[in-house]
């Protein structure tokens, strides 16, 4: 066996751990959003946000309509991407904003109006039946939105997928 000098072994067990921990198979440029005591900031290259996409692409199972995976954490928050392949419930987060950048494929959001048939599905969800008077839009790769807490939104989904990286910010209500 080979032996690795001393920075190439410590290169080599932090992507051996973030293999086996996350499941990726990641290249040494990809481990650049690794957090350190002096500088908390998440970070994820490009080629990073890619694999993850295609990783989750390949997860998805038939029927399967929506897969969530934090891509980075920056102190409480988290930056999650989200796969689509069918449209869920409307949606309201009373509590959160959600600060939204459109990754791939396309769609269109329905937000704002009035939900119909509100329920609480948990403290930071509640879902209805539809979006009554709410304002349509396109949603395309490049495409960024700040849903405010409180705000009825929908996705629905063109072409097979869309992906969105996600956030959400506490926000009180005025």
């Amino acid at each position: 066996m080979r032996s690795l000098g001393k920075g190439k072994q410590m290169k080599f067990h932090h992507r051996a751990l973030l293999l086996v921990v996350f499941g990726l198979p990641l290249s040494p440029s990809a481990i650049a959003f690794a957090q350190t005591p002096s500088d908390p900031t998440g970070f994820a290259a490009a080629a990073t946000v890619q694999a993850q996409v295609e990783q989750m692409r390949k997860a998805m199972k038939p029927g399967q309509g929506f897969l969530w995976r934090p891509l980075v954490h920056g102190g409480d928050a988290v930056a999650a991407l989200e796969y689509w392949t069918k449209p869920a419930k409307p949606a309201v987060h009373p509590k959160q904003a959600e600060y939204v950048i459109v990754i791939a494929g396309s769609g269109t959001m329905v937000s704002g109006g009035r939900m119909m048939n509100p329920s609480a599905t948990n403290p930071d969800l509640i879902e209805g039946s539809r979006i009554v008077g709410g304002t349509s839009r396109k949603l395309h790769p490049g495409d960024v939105f700040l849903i405010p807490a409180g705000t009825p939104h929908w996705f629905g989904i063109d072409g097979g997928r869309l992906v969105l990286l996600g956030t959400k910010i506490p926000q009180t209500l005025k």
